[in-house]
């Protein structure tokens, strides 16, 4: 039997039947949910593409996905569909933009990897790397975390960190590491512009020493608080909503230069 994902929550379900990347197979939901606003339009792109529709007891529904909050919603799909390195920059070339990158250096908590898949597409993320050993792959609860942002993004599973870094480097993109190091560059003040990959380490270790060295630079958050560091999902979206900026106004100055 083919695997099957049990995606749950509203808009992590609502996201994937608009993403269409998936195979569907069945949507329940579960009695007693008001079939109005969001849940309305979900049984419209179920029924779009063909996916059975079908209301389940709310006590078998808690059965089915114990101590997760499914808000009355699951949809059994195929599973996440990966892409690999070549789609990604083919998506870059696409869009007519340099390449952003994000690779997160084994993080293991799914709400810290969905809170930064979340920005990451918000923030137009070509593509996203994750290891495939220790390290949380895209599941459900990821789904869910990145309240259906991740069914938009182009994720890769690549086995060995510092040979994918360099790979970009043979593409021309420059690699930032994100770490609270003394000698890593004010966020605020680095270039983000051109082509970027922009990485992420784990949760308590930070950045790997081998993923450290492969960079080109290290990039820190400058904070004035008592508090000295931040976690993941929050320092990550911080530069992650940085690079966005200044990449930006790159752009707009470029074109600005174009037309004098």
């Amino acid at each position: 039997m083919a695997p099957i994902d049990i995606l749950y929550g509203r808009q992590a379900v609502h996201e994937a039947l608009r993403a269409r990347r998936r195979h569907f197979y069945s949507l329940s939901l579960a009695s007693g949910v008001k079939q109005i606003g969001i849940v309305a339009d979900i049984q419209t792109l179920a029924r779009e593409v063909k996916c059975r529709v079908q209301q389940v007891d709310r006590a078998q529904f808690d059965k089915m996905l114990p101590g997760a909050n499914h808000q009355g919603v699951a949809l059994e799909s195929s599973p996440y569909p990966y892409s690999n390195l070549g789609e990604v920059f083919a998506h870059a070339r696409s869009q007519d933009e340099p390449p952003f990158l994000l690779l997160l250096d084994h993080l293991e908590d799914p709400q810290n990897v969905g809170t930064l898949l979340r920005t990451a597409e918000a923030v137009g993320v070509h593509g996203v790397f994750l290891p495939d050993r220790r390290a949380v792959g895209i599941t459900p609860a990821v789904s869910n975390s990145s309240a259906g942002a991740v069914e938009h993004l182009r994720v890769v599973h690549v086995t060995n960190i510092a040979r994918t870094l360099a790979d970009f480097k043979q593409r021309g993109v420059w690699v930032a590491g994100l770490d609270n190091q003394p000698e890593a560059k004010d966020l605020l003040q680095s270039d983000f512009t051109g082509k970027l990959a922009l990485v992420i380490g784990a949760e308590s270790s930070g950045l790997s020493r081998l993923t450290r060295e492969t960079c080109d630079w290290l990039v820190r958050i400058p904070l004035s608080g008592k508090i000295e560091s931040l976690n993941a999902s929050v320092a990550g979206s911080a530069a992650l909503i940085v690079a966005n900026s200044a990449r930006k106004a790159g752009k707009q100055e470029k074109n600005q230069e174009a037309f004098q």
